[in-house]
């Protein structure tokens, strides 16, 4: 399968102005198959959310290995052919226990691995600085025209059906 030819019809500085585009291309008929929205830019943002401690450590470590202990025990204890709820609620709280107890320990030796390095928690996320709609070359004139019909405070760069060239809507041309 070969890959269709694409242009850039608009761009935007948030996703939702962009998704706001596609379902203004939606609501007038277009084929939004033949369209895609491809943040562009991209950077890696990691947000700090707060100091690791041995306590921290030892307590994401309980939480990590308590729900496999817990399974561990409950299958275990399926196994028991006398009485199997029983022993199977028996088995998977002494598993809950058990796998909460490793994992706290496997955290805090991890840990105390490191050395001091790593010593937060963090959230890592992607974030592109503009997002582009674009559209198959066969269609892309069609979804200029269209998307131009959106209102002109937008902050949108729609992309010239006739030039080819991008010329920015509603915004001052760069000095």
């Amino acid at each position: 399968m070969t890959e269709q030819a694409r242009r850039a019809v608009a761009s935007y500085s948030t996703y939702q102005e962009a998704e706001r585009a596609v379902d203004h291309l939606a609501d007038q008929g277009f084929p939004v198959q033949k369209v895609a929205i491809i943040g562009r830019d991209i950077r890696l943002v990691e947000q700090v959310v707060g100091r690791v401690g041995h306590g921290e450590a030892a307590l994401h470590g309980a939480a990590t290995g308590a729900l496999p202990g817990a399974l561990v025990g409950w299958i275990f204890g399926l196994l028991n052919w006398l009485n199997p709820v029983v022993s199977g609620l028996l088995l998977a709280l002494y598993g809950l226990i058990f796998g909460a107890v490793v994992g706290a320990l496997l955290g805090v030796l991890l840990h105390t691995a490191q050395g001091g390095r790593r010593d937060f928690a963090s959230v890592r996320s992607m974030e592109p600085s503009r997002y582009d709609v674009v559209a198959d070359e066969d269609v892309a004139d069609e979804a200029v025209r269209l998307v131009a019909g959106l209102d002109s405070g937008s902050g949108a760069n729609t992309e010239s059906a006739s030039s080819g060239s991008r010329r920015p809507r509603g915004d001052p041309a760069p000095s």
